[in-house]
């Protein structure tokens, strides 16, 4: 779906515009990705709850400041991560592409 994994360049969000196999195209209509920011959003949810509940159980609930240093840096830092999977849990979902073994390597 990208043209560069997560592990060869990190910050790389080029992506094909069909599948270099099957030849399915990855953007069903125009703005399609636009869905994909609510699953970002309950990345950054679910991030931010974690983040909260471990800093609040586990070190005395710190001020403010702290909560929001800690919040942003792990967002900014997984933001590449949970660009990639959120479009690709947004197509999976919503797009009707589904996996077919004969395709694969």
């Amino acid at each position: 779906m990208f043209k560069h994994s997560l592990k060869e360049k990190w910050f790389n969000l080029e992506m094909h515009d069909k599948c270099p196999q099957c030849e399915q195209t990855y953007e069903p209509e125009p703005g399609f990705y636009f869905g994909a920011m609510f699953v970002n959003y309950a990345f950054s949810a679910a991030i931010t709850l974690t983040t909260g509940f471990i800093l609040y159980n586990f070190f005395n609930n710190p001020d403010t400041w702290v909560y929001m240093t800690v919040v942003m840096s792990f967002v900014a830092l997984l933001w590449p991560l949970m660009f990639k999977y959120s479009r690709a849990i947004f197509l999976h979902l919503f797009g009707g592409i589904r996996f077919k073994p004969k395709y694969s390597d």
